[in-house]
């Protein structure tokens, strides 16, 4: 059995560049997919978020069309609302990656308003990948990357090939022109070389010890990946 940390958002809103703000939190099936993946497979999780605040779904990824329809969609919700894990996190701070055998992080919006900034969540990031442990990061997760610094001030993820949601398909989203940055510019920025695919297809990079998907619709693959890695 390996112990998987999940290092999640505790943002219900992002900030835009026009001062206002869009609902916000964790992209429910990037949880819920690699969640049953992991625990079918025997796994312990424990879910980390800034301040050990409930980290809060995205509505929007609740609804039917976002879920394949409504059955799918109430299945879903139920492990939202009913998993342990996600209803009693830790604080970040408080979180030895050394304890772990693989860190995973989920996207939705939330990321960019907190991860993104985030000491501790960098910090063990930071640890795991120098450790080489396996970690698994979706489409608007890998912004908690930016916040993995190194002691000489580098990217610790500078060098890897990763994938992230792209800026074809936040446009698509409807997202972009009111974003204060863009996660595959600010990725690039950072040293990352980010791989892009076509919008909403599932696309998974792999390098090393650090599995990466584009958007939702890759977040079977990137459990999948991840597994393989925990062996």
């Amino acid at each position: 059995m390996a112990k998987i940390l999940f290092v999640m958002t505790a943002a219900d809103h992002w900030d835009l560049s026009d001062g206002t703000s869009h609902p916000t939190g964790f992209w429910a099936e990037e949880v819920v997919v690699p969640y049953q993946a992991f625990k079918d497979a025997g796994h312990e999780i424990t879910v980390a978020t800034p301040d050990g605040a409930l980290s809060p779904v995205d509505r929007a990824s609740l609804s039917p069309g976002a879920n394949g329809g409504e059955a799918n969609a109430a299945a879903v919700q139920k492990v939202v609302e009913n998993a342990t894990e996600l209803n009693h996190p830790v604080s970040l701070d408080s979180v030895r990656v050394e304890d772990f055998d693989a860190v995973y992080v989920p996207g939705g919006h939330g990321p960019m308003q907190d991860l993104a900034v985030d000491a501790d969540s960098g910090r063990l990031l930071t640890r795991a990948v120098q450790r080489g442990l396996p970690v698994g990061v979706v489409c608007h997760g890998p912004a908690a990357l930016l916040a993995a610094v190194a002691e000489d001030g580098s990217n610790a993820f500078a060098g890897y090939r990763i994938t992230a949601f792209t800026n074809a398909e936040e446009e698509l989203a409807g997202s972009a022109a009111k974003a204060k940055w863009l996660l595959q510019d600010r990725l690039t920025e950072a040293g990352l070389t980010v791989v892009v695919d076509q919008p909403w297809a599932s696309h998974v990079e792999v390098d090393r010890n650090v599995v990466t998907g584009q958007n939702p619709a890759s977040s079977a693959a990137v459990a999948a990946g991840l597994l393989e890695k925990i062996g």
